[in-house]
């Protein structure tokens, strides 16, 4: 059963925003959660950050861009993306 991942109109606005090659980034890792969830340990730097919160890196160097997100229900399997961008501003 694939899992449904939503985001937040501020990530939406935030991943509008992104360079076009972090964009198909990004896409290929919501794209991974919907089919095998979200933890996401083939990705770098992935981990937990707290209580059914995670994240990983999109690209490492300067700038490094991260995504954020959060498990809100594992019975109906649902995630929603809080934060995409750099991780200078990344909520953790």
């Amino acid at each position: 059963m694939a899992w449904t991942v939503t985001s937040k109109k501020k990530a939406q606005k935030q991943a509008q925003k992104l360079p076009s090659d972090i964009k198909k980034i990004l896409a290929r890792l919501l794209m991974e959660i919907e089919i095998a969830g979200p933890f996401r340990n083939n990705w770098q730097h992935y981990g937990p950050l707290g209580k059914n919160r995670y994240h990983c890196h999109l690209k490492k160097g300067r700038p490094t861009y991260v995504a954020v997100w959060e498990v809100i229900n594992k019975e109906i399997r649902l995630v929603e993306v809080f934060y995409v961008g750099t991780h200078e501003k990344a909520p953790y």
